[in-house]
């Protein structure tokens, strides 16, 4: 009988909640996101990379390409990312960034001769703070989106990579 009781109850929500979205006006309905054009910048110059600190568990190093950044309408963070492993080899790849969403985007990969090369995947992926690959919760939490909100300006972005981190991001007495 108790399970009766029970079924019925989640018949009749169920009922309520479809009758309340059905009776909802269309403008409450969260308007569509619609990605901007992308363009890739050109080669970085070498003189262009700005370091950043991802963790101390890595021995690889990490830059964004300062002249590459920008932010645009559509919310994203674009950049040139540089990673450099401790035995030298490099990695550089054209990335954006979605702050109110907490995703990453990779855009393309750059060749030895300083062209790129475009990816084929097309999705955007989770950010998580997880030791490995940090480097993507690092940039969203202390430079691109501090408190989960995008920086306003490509100069803003430059200024946390100048300081170390996002003002915003600093607690006080650190």
């Amino acid at each position: 009988m108790k399970s009766g009781l029970w079924m019925a109850l989640v018949a009749s929500l169920s009922l309520c909640a479809g009758a309340y979205a059905a009776a909802g006006d269309e403008d409450d309905l969260p308007k569509g996101w619609q990605e901007g054009a992308v363009t890739l910048p050109p080669s970085p110059a070498e003189s262009a990379w700005m370091p950043f600190f991802v963790s101390a568990a890595t021995e690889n190093r990490f830059f964004v390409d300062g002249s590459s950044l920008s932010v645009g309408n559509d919310g994203v963070v674009r950049y040139a990312l540089k990673v450099q492993t401790a035995g030298g080899a490099r990695n550089v790849s054209y990335e954006g960034m979605r702050c109110d969403t907490r995703e990453w985007r990779l855009y393309a990969t750059g060749r030895l001769d300083g062209s790129w090369s475009p990816s084929r995947v097309k999705t955007w992926q989770r950010i998580q703070d997880v030791p490995q690959n940090r480097q993507h919760a690092a940039l969203f939490l202390e430079y691109f989106c501090p408190d989960g909100i995008v920086v306003r300006s490509a100069d803003e972005a430059r200024d946390a990579l100048r300081r170390g981190g996002h003002p915003a991001t600093r607690r006080s007495g650190a």
